[in-house]
């Protein structure tokens, strides 16, 4: 008896069930058929702009091909830009009725930027050059990994003399780059550098650049040798960068700098804030994240204060790495992305001219070189790399001398 009333409550018990979901989904149809003839009926005024195209990897908005609409847009989010061709763009917006009304329009995104050739009217090599100028001159493109790159006229790099040619390139989308230049070929030289130094004293540094708006500090590796981090810090050193270390190319191991232990602990024991870098030579974002994540393990067991940079500087090998600018971008982004979930700060650094050209600056912290007084940079640094001829003491030779702007 006991289990024929088990068995007629639990049918009920699912009957009960099935009767709430029944009515809970007819409320839910009723519902969206009810929003659906609100749509339906609503008033949509949306006006579009003349000019629906977008450059390719360009920060665009819903809003930004949008002259007028009779609302206002719930999420107007960047558009993805990073693939040629039709894009469908969709948003919501409520209007003037309070209207949740979704919306969609289509925009074409096109490639219209010719590649980089990093070439100023002479290029200078001797007899001794081997290889080829399309190898060696800096030749890519904002969305294609292996743009067209080639010199047009006759040369001899074995033979001195001045040679009039052109540097032309381009890519699939039509995008062409002409630069013609003048090659100069000499025979190697037999003297030494005559490079004269030009040191800076970290004291005549602190009286022209320490204000209420900056602090001045220096970054390290193993080519400061052993620091003697009190006369650092007497010295009126208020930051410090230390290298972590690199990998032995783009195809090589992971190594440590020999003196990054060392220089964290003692920059730590003196109470100076401590950044860190690392020499990239990522060439995809699965590699820059690696790379990052490396360094994390790394930096664990010590406290890092201020960002931590991703350096590349491989660029006299740039072409061999067949890698679009876009995705060296990506490769920093990823880079710093990975950190910052990490509970760090990511930075970019980089040499005003690569800053000006190749880096999307966008949103990151930035640490730009140039050895100058003046820095002819149209973005804004963080931090400023001044110069690479510091004397601070208590490290033997030079030492790069950094700016940071509060």
């Amino acid at each position: 008896m006991k289990k024929k009333i088990c068995i007629i409550t639990s049918i009920l018990i699912c009957t009960i069930v099935l009767i709430t979901i029944g009515i809970k989904s007819g409320i839910r149809a009723y519902e969206k058929a009810k929003e659906e003839e609100k749509i339906k009926n609503a008033v949509i005024e949306v006006k579009l702009a003349e000019d629906l195209t977008a450059k390719f990897a360009s920060k665009k908005k819903v809003s930004d091909y949008i002259t007028s609409i009779n609302g206002k847009i719930i999420d107007d989010h960047l558009i993805d830009t990073t693939e040629l061709g039709t894009k469908k763009v969709q948003f919501d917006f409520i209007n003037e009725d309070d209207i949740k009304i979704p919306y969609s329009y289509e925009i074409e995104v096109r490639d219209t930027t010719p590649p980089l050739v990093w070439l100023f009217g002479d290029y200078y090599v001797t007899t001794a050059f081997t290889g080829t100028l399309e190898s060696k001159i800096l030749c890519a493109d904002d969305y294609e990994d292996e743009p067209v790159c080639k010199v047009e006229g006759e040369y001899d790099t074995k033979k001195v003399g001045t040679y009039k040619l052109n540097f032309k390139s381009y890519d699939s989308s039509g995008n062409v780059t002409d630069i013609p230049f003048s090659l100069h070929v000499s025979k190697p030289s037999q003297g030494g550098s005559t490079y004269t130094p030009n040191p800076d004293k970290f004291s005549e540094f602190v009286a022209k650049y320490e204000d209420e708006h900056t602090s001045l500090g220096i970054d390290v590796s193993s080519w400061q040798g052993d620091i003697d981090f009190q006369k650092v810090k007497n010295a009126g050193v208020k930051f410090a960068f230390v290298r972590v270390g690199s990998k032995w190319g783009a195809d090589g191991d992971y190594f440590l700098d020999s003196k990054f232990e060392r220089n964290m602990k003692g920059f730590m024991e003196v109470g100076i804030p401590i950044g860190a870098y690392f020499y990239s030579y990522a060439r995809n974002e699965q590699e820059a994240k690696e790379e990052a994540e490396w360094l994390i393990e790394k930096l664990e067991d010590y406290k890092v204060d201020l960002p931590i940079a991703f350096d590349f500087e491989d660029w006299s090998r740039y072409n061999d790495y067949k890698m679009s600018l876009y995705r060296l971008n990506r490769n920093a982004e990823v880079f710093i992305e990975t950190l910052e979930k990490a509970g760090y700060k990511g930075m970019l650094y980089s040499s005003i001219n690569y800053l000006n050209r190749v880096w999307d600056t966008d949103g990151k912290i930035v640490w730009g070189a140039h050895y100058t007084t003046k820095a002819d940079y149209r973005g804004k640094f963080d931090y400023w790399q001044i110069s690479s001829e510091g004397i601070v003491d208590g490290i033997q030779g030079y030492v790069d001398l950094d700016i940071m702007y509060k």
